[in-house]
């Protein structure tokens, strides 16, 4: 690895200060930049870049599975806001208002949307009236705004894109079945598309989306043992139906009342990949999401033919679907070998006079920054084998930091001594009751991450209070 260039210099190192570290890479990396508002932030293309490859395979998927694309306003009325209690209330702290259009003051102020429930159930209690009409399975991508206190680069805006899916069903069970659907197509995305193994899970009810009945959570580890929760799918009941007065006539000529679902996941993902997966040369960008998966770098470009060849290879590889850059720059090997290294390019090639005569390249790993030569023979089956390659090796050094992560402990000191020795996530015994939850939180800095399905009997008792368990919970320190 280039690591005396001075694109690496400028970059802290993670075990040093791992913040610093983070922030150097977003910037260095060209991925971020900050705007004239406080916590709203610009995407770079190479930062978009990473997102449209997000939003391409998860869009992909949604049309799969029925779901159609739509598109809401982005300002809510005030009175449309109030008309679910719960959800009302967990998002008044973040709105921003709207109290003038023009120079005239309005009538009555419109939240710039946080999320959109209430606009789809709106719209929803205009066109909804037999059982014909369900399932409605609507997906948007937007941006959304919500009044952050303190920002950070993808960890949190307050301006932030994101995908919000919002469906009907005609029964409970449906709805049920739908949340559960995309929450496995989440972590499905996280495992098989970022590299990026998760804990699936329940929050609790002090965690879960404000007017929820259930909210379900991928839960994923980054390097240095915190928790970045990166994908929530909720289901609402019947809830925001009543409150809204959607109904429909069902087969028996019956008035019900129709169940509810949204999910979403966001450019905060970005922050996940990063601080999963890069090192103290920058980015490590798991080969799927990679916004250039080869780079194609001339070696002696100077002498003649050296740019036509690597041009061909450049080429190959692209009528082969690979995202592939050729840098003919005039910059030195060097100083481009740092910088697609800071950019996390997963595979880098090279092809210069010498390896010409013997119809080879060198390819070099990202990831581990092994080095290969290979026939310029089947190069697009070479190259696609070491692109899986890494994807795997990147996953499996992530699972091990989660498995290798991951304490039980019996007592609330246990558990407290156990996070600031070690971080990570500590499971223990609980006995569903709140007062519990939040004795976790003051105590022992740590608040619960999620319920897992794989459930664990550690013990029979609370770690908090002694009385009877109920669940196992991970509980973490969360970005």
């Amino acid at each position: 690895m280039a690591k005396d260039k001075k694109q690496v210099e400028q970059i802290t190192s993670m075990d040093v200060d791992f913040t610093q570290w983070y922030t150097d890479v977003c910037r260095k990396a060209d991925l971020i930049d900050y705007s004239s508002v406080k916590g709203m932030f610009i995407l770079r293309p190479y930062g978009y870049a990473i997102w449209e490859n997000i939003q391409r395979e998860m869009d992909r998927r949604f049309k799969e599975t029925g779901h159609e694309n739509v598109a809401m306003p982005v300002l809510i009325p005030e009175s449309l806001l109030q008309k679910e209690k719960d959800h009302v209330e967990g998002f008044a702290p973040e709105c921003a208002w709207v109290t003038h259009g023009g120079s005239e003051e309005l009538e009555e102020r419109l939240c710039v949307r946080p999320t959109s429930e209430t606009l789809f159930c709106e719209h929803w209690s205009h066109i909804v009236h037999s059982w014909r009409d369900l399932p409605l399975l609507y997906n948007q991508w937007c941006s959304v705004l919500r009044w952050e206190k303190t920002t950070r680069p993808f960890l949190r805006h307050r301006e932030f894109l994101w995908q919000e899916g919002h469906t009907l069903h005609a029964t409970a069970e449906e709805a049920i079945e739908e949340t559960e659907r995309m929450h496995r197509l989440y972590a499905d995305i996280c495992e098989n598309f970022l590299a990026m193994p998760v804990v699936m899970g329940l929050k609790t009810d002090k965690e879960k989306f404000a007017g929820a009945e259930r909210t379900y959570t991928i839960e994923c580890m980054m390097h240095d043992k915190k928790a970045l929760q990166n994908g929530t799918s909720h289901y609402f009941g019947d809830g925001f139906a009543k409150a809204f007065d959607i109904a429909f006539t069902d087969k028996d000529n019956q008035q019900k009342t129709p169940f509810e679902t949204s999910w979403g996941y966001s450019t905060r993902t970005i922050a996940g990949i990063i601080m999963t997966h890069g090192d103290d040369n920058g980015l490590v960008l798991p080969p799927r999401v990679a916004p250039i998966q080869v780079i194609v770098i001339p070696v002696a470009q100077h002498k003649e033919g050296v740019i036509e060849a690597n041009q061909a290879v450049a080429d190959r590889l692209r009528k082969a679907g690979f995202r592939v850059k050729m840098d003919d720059s005039d910059q030195s090997p060097g100083w481009k070998f740092a910088e697609y290294e800071m950019k996390g390019v997963p595979l880098r090639l090279e092809l210069g006079p010498k390896d010409m005569e013997k119809n080879q390249c060198v390819l070099v790993r990202r990831d581990s920054g092994g080095k290969s030569f290979v026939s310029l023979d089947n190069l697009e089956e070479t190259v696609a084998q070491m692109l899986d390659s890494i994807h795997d090796g990147m996953y499996a050094k992530a699972k091990k930091n989660l498995d290798e992560h991951c304490y039980p402990a019996f007592s609330l000191e246990e558990a407290k001594k156990l996070q600031e020795e070690q971080g990570g996530f500590i499971k223990t015994m609980w006995c569903g009751e709140l007062a519990c939850e939040m004795r976790m939180k003051e105590e022992a800095g740590m608040t619960s991450r999620c319920i897992p399905f794989e459930q664990e009997r550690l013990s029979d008792v609370c770690a908090c209070c002694g009385k009877p368990a109920k669940k196992m919970v991970y509980w973490g320190v969360a970005y």
